[in-house]
């Protein structure tokens, strides 16, 4: 039996999985990486140990496989961002991950000289320090090893897929649906927008397509060396790992944040309402797009409830106290703990915590918790359905096994929620890398081999929801003072 294996780099972990050609999962090995907090808006990762994590994650599985693999998809944390140095190997700095606000300062700067209007015409995004352009921007002037190695000419810059890459041995590359999420340009560099924030382009990888012939990837640790057919962001491989190849096919992956993404077919969309146009892939040189919306913290609001104030064991347990409550008791939560992305992006907005009374318990904070994040998701496809029509929404990621999110999110978003493979996204990286193999014939043949999932369907009468998001909509104004 031929196998396919989906290399999953997320935020908290890395997730390896082995499927076999119809992208039935057969194995699954699984590292976690923490992240640290040096200073207040920092949030970084230790690159070796993210290294590490994928070597160890990797060799778990070939050693545990029989079967040939025939190809290999690596997907990554998309706008997160570090340097190394190219003679060595070795990182010049931390992974600054896409939570980091650190380049606020550099964003606030570009403003005040008037750069601001030009970078969101060009890259059409706005200035926030999600992105990878402003970290890159201020590792360049603060950190003084970045100096002397792009003065050395040694400085490598980029994304955590094209650290990767480069350390096992497929090169310094990476692909458009990575571009696409620095704000450098999109499906390639833009010189303009380098200029502007200072970046060099020969520090920075080469751009590849997302699906093909991408080299090989090997670890003295390991017993065959792996075909890379596929390279992505994260939220683009859970993109196809929900099967949506085709307009107006929307997901939404739980995470630490989530990510709602809709295929928006061939054209560059120019999305309104604070949605953001993203590459989905680009196979054979042909570009994909997509619309995308990010709910910053939703997994991370669970985790802090339970990890840092103790409200419960762990995030399923606070869930599972969510379900047996079965109501917030007129508690409501902001999950904000990164700022406030899509409509809004706000990056200096709070979380709240409202409504408390010497009633309230912790399943219900957790019930509200999971409310704010059903109604944050449907901000975004609020905004979403300005541009595209939403049918249904298709739904993964570790928190969608709490049955409560699910009957949430499907009352507030209005939509039929189907929730397929929970790890969506390993399965878009397997999937992408079997059509770079030529095992499948094209991105379509993903939509016929991944399953809608099971549906969950509203029970809320739409006055019922026009009443409720205003509510919601109200709190959110206050608590963000938008």
């Amino acid at each position: 039996m031929s196998l396919l294996l989906g290399i999953d780099e997320g935020t908290s972990a890395v997730k390896a999985v082995l499927y076999d050609l119809d992208l039935r999962p057969v194995a699954e090995a699984r590292r976690e990486k923490p992240l640290t907090h040096p200073r207040p808006g920092w949030v970084e990762q230790d690159p070796e140990v993210i290294l590490t994590a994928v070597v160890e994650a990797v060799g778990e599985l070939l050693e545990r496989a029989e079967d040939e693999i025939v190809a290999c998809g690596l997907d990554h944390q998309g706008e997160s961002i570090l340097a190394w140095d190219a003679e060595s190997g070795l990182p010049l700095t931390p992974v600054v991950t896409w939570q980091d606000k650190r380049s606020q300062e550099m964003i606030d700067r570009l403003v005040a000289r008037g750069g601001d209007s030009e970078v969101i015409e060009r890259s059409g995004m706005p200035l926030d320090p999600y992105f990878s352009a402003g970290k890159l921007a201020w590792l360049l002037e603060h950190d003084d090893a970045v100096g002397a190695a792009h003065d050395a000419g040694t400085l490598r810059l980029g994304t955590v897929d094209s650290f990767l890459c480069a350390r096992l041995g497929a090169g310094f590359a990476t692909d458009p649906s990575t571009v696409s999420r620095t704000q450098l340009g999109a499906p390639d560099w833009d010189p303009r927008l380098l200029e502007i924030f200072g970046v060099p382009v020969e520090a920075l990888p080469e751009v590849a397509d997302t699906a093909g012939d991408l080299g090989t990837l090997s670890d003295p640790s390991w017993p065959v060396e792996l075909p890379l057919r596929a390279r992505c962001v994260d939220q683009q491989a859970a993109l196809a790992g929900a099967g949506c190849v085709e307009p107006g096919l929307a997901k939404a992956t739980y995470g630490t944040g989530v990510f709602v993404l809709a295929h928006a077919g061939n054209e560059r969309p120019a999305p309104s309402g604070g949605l953001l146009p993203t590459v989905a892939w680009r196979v054979d040189g042909r570009v994909e797009w997509a619309i995308d919306g990010g709910v910053f913290t939703a997994g991370a609001v669970l985790e802090w409830l339970t990890r840092d104030l103790g409200l419960a064991g762990d995030a399923a347990a606070l869930a599972a106290a969510a379900e047996e409550v079965g109501e917030s008791a007129g508690v409501r939560v902001l999950p904000a703990l990164a700022g406030i992305g899509a409509p809004w992006w706000k990056p200096d907005v709070r979380a709240v915590i409202a409504g408390l009374t010497s009633g309230t318990r912790p399943g219900h904070i957790g019930y509200a918790a999971l409310e704010g994040i059903a109604w944050r998701v449907a901000d975004v496809l609020g905004a979403m359905r300005e541009s595209v029509e939403i049918e249904a929404l298709r739904v993964d990621g570790g928190l969608t096994r709490s049955p409560t999110l699910l009957a949430l999110q499907a009352d507030a978003a209005g939509v039929a929620v189907q929730r397929g493979s929970i790890d969506a996204t390993a399965a878009g990286a397997a999937a992408l890398a079997a059509v770079g193999a030529g095992v499948w014939d094209s991105t379509a043949e993903i939509g016929i081999r991944v399953p809608a999932g099971a549906s969950v369907e509203p029970e809320r009468d739409q006055a019922w929801r026009e009443r409720a998001y205003g509510e919601w909509d109200e709190f959110v104004r206050a608590a963000a003072e938008l």
